[in-house]
């Protein structure tokens, strides 16, 4: 990754403005507005149905607001060609995970994010290889060399998956429940690589989303509280992970403890 990453020519990472889209005549997401600032990370966190899968289409470009505006790096959407500014951004999504050929290498599964190709098809050089291979080592995985795919554990996979978004060198990195379905132990070593490389100086700006508070690592300063389509708050996460805040987005009492710079939810 280039040091440019954090210091591009752009006033917002993200910035959307009123933005509402609608299915069949239901508002799935209504007026968001939400910006991104140069060196930010950001959680996304709401439940299940409250529209961050949505949102993180439009951020990709794989669908247009009904009403709004929505600009990603610096590009107007309607005014660039997506396909280019998809180069740009990583995504981590279980459904990614799903499309990966189990006997695959996981050196060549971490080289194809170069060539946004599920399976490797082009002949990469050597340099590419070794690029690969300081991904993994920086994301703990770098043991698992000369392994298939097929062979590693679901939080393996992740980091892998991990990556293989960050050899295309992207600018934004979003992480779309990373941790979902991961062990304790699993869990805790992916959320400890997904911190280190967060506070790298030439790391993407991330997103990551979520519906699990204790998945929020000390970099996402930031989070946007998304509910049944609307930013119900955002701000600064210790802010807004308080019992108070949370009992009134989840409607249900809930306390907060907050323990190694991470909220953990109980109910009252």
């Amino acid at each position: 990754m280039s040091d440019s990453n954090r210091s591009e020519g752009f006033s917002q990472v993200i910035e959307m403005q009123n933005v509402t889209w609608r299915r069949d005549g239901k508002v799935v997401l209504d007026g968001i507005d939400w910006q991104v600032a140069p060196g930010e990370n950001w959680a996304l966190f709401g439940l299940n149905g409250s529209g961050k899968t949505t949102l993180l289409n439009m951020i990709n470009g794989y669908i247009w607001p009904t009403t709004g505006t929505i600009s990603v790096l610096g590009h107007k959407y309607g005014e660039v060609d997506v396909r280019e500014m998809r180069k740009s951004i990583g995504w981590v999504s279980s459904s990614l995970q799903q499309r990966i050929h189990a006997s695959e290498k996981v050196q060549d599964l971490v080289v194809s994010g170069k060539f946004a190709s599920i399976g490797l098809y082009e002949k990469p050089s050597s340099e590419d290889f070794d690029r690969a291979e300081a991904l993994m080592h920086q994301l703990r995985c770098g043991h698992l060399l000369d392994r298939t795919y097929q062979t590693c554990s679901q939080g393996e996979q992740q980091k892998l998956l991990i990556a293989r978004a960050l050899m295309a060198e992207p600018k934004l990195l979003i992480l779309d429940e990373a941790a979902n379905g991961l062990d304790f132990i699993s869990k805790e070593g992916l959320l400890d690589s997904i911190q280190e490389l967060a506070v790298q100086p030439d790391a993407p700006h991330m997103i990551y989303v979520t519906h699990h508070t204790e998945e929020i690592v000390p970099a996402f300063a930031k989070t946007l509280l998304l509910r049944r389509g609307e930013v119900f708050m955002q701000g600064n996460t210790k802010e807004l992970f308080r019992g108070d805040t949370l009992s009134d987005f989840f409607e249900l009492p809930v306390d907060v403890t907050w323990r190694n710079d991470r909220a953990w939810l109980s109910r009252k």
